[in-house]
């Protein structure tokens, strides 16, 4: 673990390295709980194996113990703060920003001015749950570089069918990918009924997850 100064108060960093890397992927957690997250963990897990050192961010206000996460603002700030303490420990390999939930959504913002060469979300939330007229898709179209979402189909800030009608109809040009993970919710929990178990979520990200990075490190950026 690395912690960081921020003028938010100390971040701190985990880190899982690859033996070999070939790129490192940072990830941040959301409002409602840290990365422990069971998708954050299973790629901190799986994908060192394959040459992607993972990186793990936890805010200042969840170190501090705080239960309520700050403003986007001081979550974006502390966020680039940290961004030149990943960029020297990835030695000039490509960095992939993401998270889940309020991290992704910390990620896309920032996607630019943190030199990311993509962006992985996982769940990311649309709009608050009951209240779909407060769209943050603005927010998942800024970034300038490929875009992967995993998104459950039960999650009640915006389910995957919803996110990919509101991309589709986007005005512009957007690189944003939309998996759908079958019968999981916000926190990618499934129920009995649920056509994928918990295992299954897990390999389905895993999976997803190495296929477009293994994809935005094989294909030339746009000039």
């Amino acid at each position: 673990m690395i912690e960081v100064p921020t003028a938010a108060g100390p971040g701190r960093l985990t880190v899982v390295a690859a033996a070999r890397p070939r790129a490192v992927l940072w990830l941040g957690h959301g409002a409602g709980g840290g990365i422990g997250a069971v998708d954050l963990t299973v790629l901190a897990s799986a994908l060192p194996s394959g040459g992607i050192t993972v990186v793990r961010y936890e805010q200042p206000w969840r170190v501090a113990g705080k239960r309520v996460a700050s403003r986007p603002a001081a979550l974006d700030a502390a966020w680039l703060e940290t961004a030149p303490v990943v960029d020297e420990f990835a030695g000039g390999l490509p960095v992939i920003a993401g998270g889940r939930s309020a991290g992704a959504r910390v990620a896309c913002r920032t996607a630019g001015a943190a030199g990311a060469v993509a962006v992985l979300c996982l769940a990311f939330p649309l709009h608050p749950p009951g209240r779909p007229e407060a769209s943050r898709l603005d927010e998942l179209l800024t970034p300038t570089v490929p875009v992967l979402v995993l998104q459950g189909d039960r999650d009640t800030f915006g389910a995957a069918e919803v996110l990919r009608s509101e991309v589709e109809s986007a005005s512009g040009s957007h690189d944003v990918r939309i998996v759908t993970v079958p019968g999981a919710d916000h926190g990618m929990k499934t129920l009995k009924s649920s056509p994928l178990g918990a295992r299954d979520v897990r390999e389905l990200i895993v999976a997803s997850a190495a296929a477009f990075i293994d994809h935005v490190l094989v294909t030339p950026a746009s000039p």
